[in-house]
């Protein structure tokens, strides 16, 4: 099932930096519609939360996963319609809006309740933190994929928005092995035998449960506030090498967690990673071309996720951890979302501003943290 995940997160993270290729050369979109689709996804990720709870009760949780999975597989066939199917901007939002929905509906069957019932209840906890590291190394391995196959297929981007590729092909061969990811993922989980269970009694349509804690807001808008500055980073041209720099970051971060943050005060861990991200930062406005950006981000993001992952955890009450989860997986997946529409939509061609944007929203997530965040956690945890 971390596999699963891997594979399910890379079938959207390799888009980012792919599908405003594909939207500026066959659609013909400006960046400011770029952004909108982009932000889309965030919206769709929403959108059948409160019915989560009722599906996985009524149906095969299992079933509801692979099903949520094949919808998102078979989306990625737009791209390969005549011409005049993708060319209303409306309809490609729409397009993107479900891409969300389907991929918020797996995401939250997968982490809420499919990997904590095959665990035991003393497993749970690293059950959660493993398979949500397998996701966040899509993050590196999805863009760095997506990158290297429109070389591969010698494509014409436009230097705004990726720097490395050229030639005279489309990039379809992006959006296949996308679905191909999706279909792979599908094929691992039906590996695994899921007893049915009965439905509870007096179940609603709509609930929050494994859809949204209202407990953890705090810390779901101060996980936002990194998410959004980390995907207006992301909106970025950067060579497919640099992804694949910040895979070094995140493998430093579980060395950290290992070995540096033991035994270290919690507030630490967090403060750390804050610092690392905001110094990559600074370091891209002197010389965006520094190699140490990218590890740097790669080991504070890797810090701060993972720690704010425990947080949720320790944060729910009893039979309210598949919700922590979603909630994180919501904070962790709009916010790189909006982030990446915001670097188009408003910092096109203004890199500076950019940099600069995502230099105070990690100061102002940072500051939260240190000023709020820790004490009203500290303060209501119930782990």
């Amino acid at each position: 099932m971390a596999t699963a995940n891997l594979l399910l997160s890379m079938s959207v993270t390799m888009l980012i930096p792919v599908l405003p290729v594909w939207l500026l050369m066959s659609a013909g979109m400006d960046t400011t519609h770029i952004g909108l689709v982009m932000t889309a996804f965030a919206v769709g990720l929403f959108l059948p939360g409160a019915f989560c709870s009722y599906l996985v009760q009524q149906y095969r949780r299992n079933m509801v996963f692979m099903m949520s999975v094949l919808v998102l597989a078979i989306l990625m066939v737009l791209p390969f319609l005549p011409h005049s199917v993708y060319q209303n901007v409306w309809v490609v939002i729409l397009w993107r809006v479900l891409q969300g929905a389907a991929f918020g509906l797996a995401q939250m069957v997968l982490t809420s309740t499919l990997i904590i019932d095959t665990c035991e209840s003393h497993q749970r906890t690293e059950a959660n933190h493993s398979a949500t590291w397998f996701g966040r190394f899509a993050l590196s391995l999805g863009p760095m994929t997506g990158l290297l196959l429109l070389k591969l297929s010698d494509v014409v981007c436009p230097e705004r928005l990726i720097e490395d590729c050229n030639g005279d092909l489309s990039p379809l061969n992006v959006f296949f092995i996308a679905g191909v990811c999706s279909v792979v993922a599908v094929v691992l989980v039906l590996f695994i035998h899921f007893p049915f269970r009965t439905p509870e009694d007096g179940m609603h349509l709509m609930s929050l449960d494994r859809f949204f804690l209202p407990l953890g807001f705090p810390l779901f808008f101060n996980l936002m506030l990194v998410t959004v500055a980390i995907g207006l980073l992301m909106s970025m041209a950067v060579p497919a090498n640099s992804y694949g720099m910040v895979m070094i970051g995140f493998l430093l971060a579980l060395l950290a967690q290992r070995f540096v943050f033991r035994n270290a005060e919690v507030k630490s861990e967090v403060i750390t990673g804050l610092l690392l991200i905001a110094a990559a930062i600074i370091i891209l406005l002197a010389s965006r071309f520094s190699p140490l950006t990218t590890p740097l981000l790669g080991l504070g993001l890797g810090i701060v996720g993972a720690r704010f992952l425990l947080f949720f955890i320790k944060l729910s009450r009893h039979c309210q951890r598949g919700t922590s989860q979603s909630t994180f997986m919501l904070g962790w997946e709009s916010g790189l979302a909006i982030g990446v529409g915001l670097g188009y939509s408003v910092f096109a061609h203004h890199t500076q501003e950019l940099l600069a944007t995502a230099l105070g929203l990690v100061i102002v997530a940072l500051l939260m943290y240190v000023c709020f965040t820790h004490q009203w956690f500290v303060k209501h945890k119930n782990r």
